[in-house]
């Protein structure tokens, strides 16, 4: 018996995955950068944790003459916001599980 695996078709992709265009390729050294940014000082964790927000800031109900309107989080727009909010993680797991910082006020 084969230990590999097929797939179906040949171009098999997950579902949400998205074919990655000019504008990912430009970002691409950025988001590697990003991700492999180690986290190993104190105050920068703090300052990463004070300045990337735990939810997005936009997001919101406005009511106007008595209609409620709702603005949709913005922050997915950005094209470096997993990469943001995985290296805020990395900050919160850094100040809480090696300094032993009581994170709960970076928490919404």
């Amino acid at each position: 018996m084969s230990s590999t695996h097929t797939h179906p078709h040949p171009n098999f992709h997950p579902p949400n995955y998205k074919k990655p265009g000019p504008f990912d390729i430009v970002l691409r050294p950025l988001r590697g950068w990003i991700d492999n940014f180690p986290v190993k000082n104190v105050r920068f964790a703090h300052i990463v944790c004070q300045v990337i927000p735990c939810c997005c800031p936009f997001e919101r109900d406005v009511n106007l003459l008595g209609r409620t309107i709702h603005i949709p989080a913005l922050c997915k727009l950005n094209p470096l916001y997993d990469e943001f909010v995985g290296l805020r993680f990395r900050a919160l797991s850094y100040l809480a599980d090696e300094c032993g910082v009581d994170v709960t006020k970076y928490i919404c």
